[in-house]
């Protein structure tokens, strides 16, 4: 392995101008594409415990594979919950970081991307996994490097460390609008590098219909009593504090509502201690981590977010495929998901009393939570179909991948690569030039 010191001067001037060795013709390219076989995507993540960005990526996972894309997933620490649903699907690589100052997690992660001959490098989130993941892909002498981001603040803040590393990064995935304009005004990253693909969801998995019968009875629930829900990590952003006083609000007016929690934390025992001390803990029901939240959604008439900081929540899509309204602050880009007064309805951030008012407004209204949920699962399957997300990944890894090779697309992938660009990805670069077989 080369020193660290010493300058790549070659992949400096890669990033500069693609290669030069362009395929002359179309037998040209069918011959390099067929020496060079598909192009080996790895996903790099801390852990793949259960939580949003990773159900996203498992999806994405599920259906990237491709004649001329092949996933693998890497994971610094340990594989987590969902490994075993990963592997199903790609090779994973995990425990590479022994501890936050590993240094050696740099040479593991290069060797890892030459013995498995990379060609794009996808760091989910920020934090370690950006930093290690694009260093060791320039250092490895990977094509394409990206950056795929879910959040607005915590956990992808991008601190100070990550921004040097801009220079070796060929793009970051933004997962709304919104969200593109948070990474290009706040976080300073370069608007010509700032693509987006927005979330999506799994509208056969999520849909609507009856709950599975003794649901209720099996939760302890009331046969008749309706039901409000939050489906959210127990972490300090999510802010389950607003939604325990929101409950206690509800409850003052409706006592008979009942107020699911569904997700796990360390911050379990606080939040229980809270419910008890807002005389709320009879009404409402910690559920921990579920395998079954399709099914939970369906028990529930709306589902709620009390956030302080959001990119665009896959709950929201979760729900608006189940079927159900939502409730929400304007916070991150809840705004572009929910269709105020269509598919739900927004209120200010911070604001829990307006939080509750739209909560018993909906309760007491069943017609309007129906035509809610009937426009929010139309607009699921319409707009943040898994498919449309797989396809915006498919056409962005190609796009860059080819433009830093300097090669016509793969045999067979010209006509949808080329497509006009959508919502379904960014259209912040020019397109390839357009070259068929």
């Amino acid at each position: 392995m080369k020193d660290p010191g010493e300058p790549n001067r070659g992949v400096h001037m890669a990033l500069a101008t693609p290669a030069t060795n362009t395929p002359a013709n179309c037998e040209d390219t069918r011959r390099w594409w067929e020496k060079h076989g598909p192009v080996r995507v790895m996903f790099l993540n801390t852990t793949l415990e259960l939580g949003g960005a990773e159900v996203l990526l498992l999806e994405l996972v599920k259906r990237l594979g491709h004649r001329w894309l092949v996933p693998e997933v890497v994971c610094l620490k340990q594989p987590g919950e969902l490994a075993p649903q990963f592997s199903a699907y790609a090779p994973v690589h995990a425990r590479l970081l022994a501890h936050k100052y590993d240094l050696r997690v740099l040479y593991r992660l290069v060797r890892l991307f030459r013995q498995r001959r990379a060609d794009v490098v996808v760091s989910v989130g920020a934090g370690d996994k950006m930093f290690w993941g694009r260093l060791a892909a320039w250092w490895a002498q990977v094509p394409v490097a990206l950056v795929a981001l879910h959040s607005t603040g915590w956990p992808d803040r991008i601190h100070w460390l990550n921004r040097q590393l801009d220079w070796c990064t060929h793009g970051y995935i933004a997962v709304a609008e919104a969200h593109r304009r948070f990474l290009i005004h706040k976080e300073k990253l370069p608007a010509g590098k700032v693509f987006v693909i927005p979330n999506a969801v799994d509208t056969a998995r999520f849909c609507p219909g009856p709950a599975p019968p003794g649901l209720r009875e099996q939760l302890g629930l009331d046969a008749q009593g309706p039901v409000v829900g939050i489906v959210a990590a127990l972490r300090p952003e999510k802010n389950h504090e607003g939604f325990l006083r929101v409950a206690r609000t509800v409850l003052d007016r409706m006592p008979q509502v009942q107020f699911l929690i569904v997700g796990d934390g360390p911050r379990r025992q606080c939040l229980q201690q809270l419910a008890r001390e807002l005389k709320v803990d009879h009404r409402v029901w910690f559920l921990g981590s579920r395998g079954d939240v399709p099914q939970l959604l369906r028990l529930m008439d709306l589902v709620m977010l009390t956030s302080h900081v959001e990119a665009a929540p896959v709950t929201i899509l979760e729900a608006m495929a189940t079927g159900r309204p939502f409730v929400a602050p304007a916070v991150g880009s809840i705004g572009e998901l929910i269709v105020q007064g269509q598919t739900g309805l927004v209120v200010p951030p911070g604001d829990e009393e307006a939080l509750a008012q739209a909560v018993l407004m909906l309760l007491g209204d069943a017609r309007l939570r129906e035509q809610m949920g009937q426009a929010a699962r139309q607009r699921a399957v319409r707009h943040y179909s898994v498919e449309r997300m797989v396809r915006g990944y498919q056409r962005l890894i190609l796009r860059l991948f080819c433009r830093r090779r300097g090669v016509p697309p793969p045999p067979g992938c010209e006509s949808w690569l080329h497509k006009p660009q959508g919502h379904d990805t960014a259209c912040s670069q020019p397109p390839l030039e357009r070259k068929t077989c």
